[in-house]
């Protein structure tokens, strides 16, 4: 060590920001770090915040990206879509550590604040819910918690309006030749589809001869992948909240742990899972 003060400018690094834009400028980070207001003094509230909050900004990038992929597909670019449906199974990934802090926090810890969240659950997380319609959860009933704003639910509907993640690629199955049954005659996207048996066949031929129909064999596995990481994420939410909360009712009025098991057995792309049991 020779003692001497830092001088990094002899390496050209900017010290002066002064008329120029800086790091928290482009991130705007004054706005960032000022939006955490704890309504109470208990000391884990900040951790609450923080988790749900981060957990929205990696949803929002999560749809950006689904989108994307929704897109490329629907186009045949089926090597971006793979990077972007790649980069969504990570972002779950990023979500399921999120729990682990979470889990830091004990129910006695959790009581001192509980009662300042009112009615406000993450049930009502609007990206969530797009997430959910996105991949192909497209239960109309879950529409209810944005019923209160517009501009919330033009946005749902706009999602709805179109095919989701699962029927483009089934769209994507039907290009290539293979016969998809009742989905290719499919116009309404708002309701639900039920898996059939014609695109199990199809996915079963597919992985029958991977390197015969191989993008289609890589685009779904990289669809098991983001359901894969997707399904992790549920099951830790629900162990998170039964270990801080047990049995209670949500404070969006749900009915917490029982609600929560329930949407462990949604299927995004079923007959992807079903076709292993059967080859």
């Amino acid at each position: 060590m020779t003692g001497k003060p830092d001088d990094s400018s002899r390496e050209g690094t900017q010290m002066s920001f002064e008329g120029r834009m800086s790091y928290s400028d482009y991130l705007h980070l004054e706005r960032v770090l000022d939006a955490q207001e704890p309504l109470s003094d208990a000391h884990d509230e900040l951790l609450f915040i923080i988790q749900h909050q981060t957990s929205e900004l990696w949803m929002k990038l999560a749809i950006h990206e689904i989108h994307s992929a929704i897109k490329a597909i629907r186009h045949d670019q089926l090597h971006p879509a793979f990077k972007m449906l790649s980069r969504v199974a990570r972002i779950f990934e990023q979500l399921n550590t999120a729990w682990d802090v979470l889990r830091t926090m004990t129910p006695s810890e959790y009581t001192e604040f509980r009662d300042q969240l009112g009615q406000s659950s993450g049930f009502q997380s609007y990206q969530y819910r797009a997430i959910e319609f996105l991949a192909g959860n497209r239960n109309l009933a879950l529409l209810g918690p944005h019923a209160h704003r517009a501009d919330i639910m033009a946005k749902l509907e706009e999602i709805l309006a179109e095919p989701g993640l699962y029927d483009e690629a089934l769209r994507l199955l039907a290009r290539n030749g293979f016969d998809i049954g009742e989905d290719a005659r499919r116009t309404d996207w708002r309701v639900k589809r039920s898996p059939n048996d014609e695109v199990l066949e199809a996915w079963k031929t597919i992985y029958a001869s991977p390197a015969k129909h191989w993008m289609l064999y890589e685009l779904a596995e990289k669809l098991v992948d983001f359901e894969d990481y997707f399904r992790r994420w549920r099951f830790n939410h629900v162990t998170t909240v039964e270990r801080i909360i047990g049995l209670k009712r949500g404070t969006g009025g749900t009915s917490g742990v029982s609600y929560l098991r329930k949407m462990l057995e949604v299927e995004l792309f079923p007959e992807l899972w079903r076709l292993r049991t059967e080859l």
